[in-house]
């Protein structure tokens, strides 16, 4: 915990040092999950999503430590990657739940492809960017901060929705969805335990709401833990006790 010149106490939630320290977990598990398990789609996706995180860590870093001209480049990079985030979770919560049925996912990723695009081509999305001692603020242009935000949060609140509701189917399939249900669950937890402390954090200091994507992608790092720690291991074991019922017999 530090002061500044201005007496107010100031704690070094996401300091650059602590990026480093979060991207080397998200690499680390990455590392781990391509490792410890065969490639399936859902490794696929958690793969992506780590990588992603991790990526805005890296941007996050250089844009505070980095040569001035050098910001504007990876705040370009940083919201790439964040900007594929919350299809990817629409994904994994279709895949985890088993629907086949992917139109809703179709459209996320359509829409995160014209924002990636705007961020990477566009010449005045970003006007400037300031590194606190919590997390970097970084400055668009007035007309993007709205949509934006609904792209974001939108997405992301579906997942959850969708989440609660194909849970519930889940639990009335008894026992034989019991794993499906745990990595359901287990997601929709991943997605509360960045979401909720960001919120809180808004709360208690209304200022965080200039750096959200910092703080979010900062809480995010308890979600990589539990999609490489829980989700993973329970849909490769899913996967083993499917692979080892016997065959149905066939009808004469």
């Amino acid at each position: 915990m530090n002061k500044n010149r201005n007496k107010s106490t100031q704690f070094n939630c996401f300091s650059p040092p602590v990026m480093i320290a979060t991207m080397a977990i998200e690499v680390a598990l990455l590392l781990y999950a391509l490792w410890r398990y065969k490639m399936s789609v859902i490794v696929r996706l958690t793969a992506l999503t780590l990588f992603c995180l991790a990526t805005f860590q890296l941007a996050e870093y250089y844009v505070c430590t980095g040569i001035g001209s050098m910001a504007l480049p990876w705040s370009r990079v940083g919201f790439v990657a964040i900007t594929a985030l919350p299809p990817l979770g629409l994904h994994i919560m279709h895949v985890l739940a088993g629907k086949p049925n992917r139109r809703l996912v179709y459209t996320a990723y359509a829409s995160m492809a014209g924002y990636m695009g705007f961020f990477l081509l566009s010449p005045g999305t970003f006007t400037g960017h300031q590194c606190t001692g919590n997390y970097v603020i970084f400055q668009f242009t007035p007309n993007i901060t709205g949509t934006y935000s609904i792209y974001y949060f939108g997405w992301l609140f579906a997942g959850i929705s969708l989440g609660f509701q194909w849970a519930n189917e889940l639990k009335a399939k008894g026992k034989q969805a019991a794993k499906q249900l745990q990595t359901v669950q287990g997601f929709i937890l991943g997605y509360l335990v960045f979401l909720v402390p960001s919120a809180i954090s808004m709360v208690v200091n209304p200022d965080v709401r200039r750096g959200i994507p910092s703080v979010l992608c900062g809480f995010a790092v308890l979600l990589a833990l539990i999609l490489a720690g829980y989700i993973l291991p329970r849909t490769a074991e899913q996967k083993d006790e499917l692979m080892s019922r016997p065959p149905l017999p066939k009808k004469r």
